[in-house]
């Protein structure tokens, strides 16, 4: 399998590293990986064609229409799309297409960083069986979800009580969208469940094409 990952925006991130991990991760099950830094690698229609998984680590910064139409009709055609916290879930704010993709964005983290709870939710599910409820250490990703996505975890935030989805995934036309709120900083996927769940939802979203995209959440 095939995965680009493309990585910049805000460094506060830690983008390169970050890139660096997941790359890692894919590696270990055995993608072959590109790593780009220039969003410019969303205009080659052909070689997008060619992938399994695109994953964007690229937090705030801009998208031209045709970097994006470029990253949307790859999905549309059953690429995989995979990415996390801000890098994904917070990147491009001025473009709601990019956000209704992603099926969510960052609003807040209210308290900054903090030790919370991620609960597991789906336990039937690839991306999480198997995995118990654990703890992190990092910024609590308060999110603007659209309602029809696959929760597969969740976290309480203390100040509302407010229950709030931390990972899911979605189709995007044929291909399969995984995001996960976890990994502020490279360091947060020393949690080994938060690697697992990254690497998995990366996985299940590259499948997706070779099973012919559509396929079922």
């Amino acid at each position: 399998m095939k995965a680009l990952i493309i990585y910049g925006g805000w460094d506060g991130h830690e983008p390169v590293q970050v890139s660096e991990i997941l790359a890692d991760a894919l590696e270990q099950n055995g993608f072959d990986v590109e790593r780009s830094d220039t969003l410019d690698s969303l205009l080659d229609e052909d070689g997008l064609g060619e992938l399994d998984l695109i994953v964007p680590l690229w937090t705030m910064g801009e998208i031209s229409n045709e970097q994006w139409g470029g990253l949307s009709a790859a999905v549309r055609g059953g690429v995989g799309v995979a990415g996390q916290h801000g890098g994904m879930g917070d990147a491009f704010r001025a473009n709601t297409d990019y956000q209704f993709m992603v099926g969510g964005q960052w609003v807040a983290h209210p308290a900054g960083v903090i030790d919370y709870r991620v609960h597991i939710l789906d336990h039937a599910d690839p991306i999480t069986a198997g995995l118990d409820h654990f703890e992190m250490h990092s910024e609590q990703y308060y999110m603007h979800v659209d309602p029809a996505v696959h929760v597969l975890a969740t976290t309480t935030f203390e100040f509302n009580g407010c229950t709030m989805p931390v990972a899911w995934k979605k189709m995007w036309g044929k291909g399969r969208v995984f995001y996960s709120s976890l990994g502020h900083v490279a360091g947060d996927f020393d949690v080994p469940e938060a690697l697992t769940i990254q690497a998995r939802g990366m996985i299940w979203a590259a499948e997706g094409k070779a099973a012919g995209g559509g396929a079922a959440l």
